[in-house]
């Protein structure tokens, strides 16, 4: 059994009662840090006073006790103690991360979910299953973890024999950091690792944000007055935010036929700028006049990383938005020229057209 901070003292002053009479303190106080083994903060300047006094060494240090170094093995395989769903994301296609918190104090969540929140709708869910080392393996060189030795087998608490495989809190940031690692060393091969990586970006910028407030709701001790789930729904309003970046709203498809229809010979990745109007046109007016009017008049002037279907939210039709965007793909097609497809969006969203006479002076009068 180690030493304590109280036999230390006894030792250097020869004794309990000799230590009380250097104190100048009762006996029974310094009986009672006997059976402690400690010796309260505010006696401390007192001690190495009176051990000056008397040609002793006593420092600050030798009346704090050192933390002895515990190293606990579990023998049993650790029981989930509390769990819950997270929804990462903020529409239909909103993927579920569940996630444990185990009895030995560990975060973790599922290794499949952790797949489906990085993975999303992009890739076929039959292929993506649970194979999570599968999709963690191309980017491995950029990884500063061993997955082997991050899984994490444990049991649901009042459900028998029933053991869960997952990952913790931090291997699992550590694998997004990894993607963004190759991402940006241009080592991502494949329109789905590509994917992944945009993905593990947007989460891990949420998690940044979200984490901080967090830190500072513990700080301030406002943790215990804020809603339950006010961090969660931070969370996908962060991630909805980060995504957009990364979304492509207007497919190639759109200008591959507005280039067909205008005649236009160049590079579709350089659209000439009236373009922009035919987007107003038959895009945002006709999807809904209210919001190109609200976009009109909130937003800045539409430029290059800023555009207007960057400004729309969940509230202001997105999904609607892109809905609309491959109809009109769709009528494009069948047109052989851009008035033609004016002509059929007018009809389809029952506007009439109008006949203008006019009249001319014959020839030669």
């Amino acid at each position: 059994m180690p030493e304590t901070v109280a036999a230390r003292l006894f030792a250097k002053f020869g004794g309990q009662t000799n230590l009380a009479r250097a104190l100048d303190i009762n006996q029974s106080t310094v009986s009672h840090w006997a059976k402690t083994g400690g010796v309260p903060a505010r006696w401390h300047s007192k001690i190495i006073q009176a051990a000056s006094e008397r040609g002793l060494s006593v420092a600050a240090g030798d009346l704090v006790s050192t933390p002895t170094l515990i190293v606990v093995r579990p023998t049993k395989v650790p029981v989930a103690l509390h769990d819950a769903d997270l929804t990462v994301g903020d529409d239909d296609e909103s993927a579920m991360i569940h996630c444990y918190v185990l009895n030995d104090g560990r975060r973790v969540i599922s290794r499949t979910s952790a797949l489906s929140a990085l993975a999303s709708s992009r890739s076929d869910e039959r292929t993506v299953g649970g194979d999570l080392e599968r999709y963690v393996k191309p980017v491995g060189d950029f990884l500063r973890v061993n997955l082997d030795d991050e899984l994490v087998e444990f049991l649901l608490d009042n459900v028998a024999n029933k053991k869960v495989f997952g990952i913790t809190a931090e291997c699992f940031l550590e694998i997004c950091r990894a993607y963004v690692r190759a991402s940006n060393a241009s080592a991502l091969n494949t329109e789905v690792q590509r994917d992944i990586a945009r993905n593990a970006s947007a989460f891990l910028a949420a998690c940044a944000n979200v984490g901080l407030i967090a830190l500072i709701d513990e700080a301030t001790g406002y943790q215990y007055v804020r809603p339950e789930d006010a961090l969660r729904l931070k969370l996908r309003a962060y991630l909805g935010e980060e995504m957009r970046k990364w979304e492509k709203t207007f497919p190639d498809e759109l200008w591959v036929e507005f280039g067909r229809l205008t005649n236009w010979r160049g590079n579709v990745q350089n659209r000439p700028k009236y373009w922009g109007n035919l987007v107003n046109e038959l895009i945002y007016n006709y999807l809904d006049p209210d919001v190109f009017q609200w976009l009109k008049a909130n937003a800045p002037a539409p430029r290059h990383g800023q555009n207007y279907h960057q400004w729309l939210t969940a509230q202001y039709g997105l999904k609607k938005l892109i809905e609309h965007i491959w109809m009109v793909i769709g009528m494009a097609s069948a047109c052989s020229n851009m008035t033609d497809l004016k002509y059929r969006m007018a009809l389809r969203f029952g506007k009439q057209p109008i006949q203008i006479m006019m009249f001319l002076d014959p020839p030669g009068a």
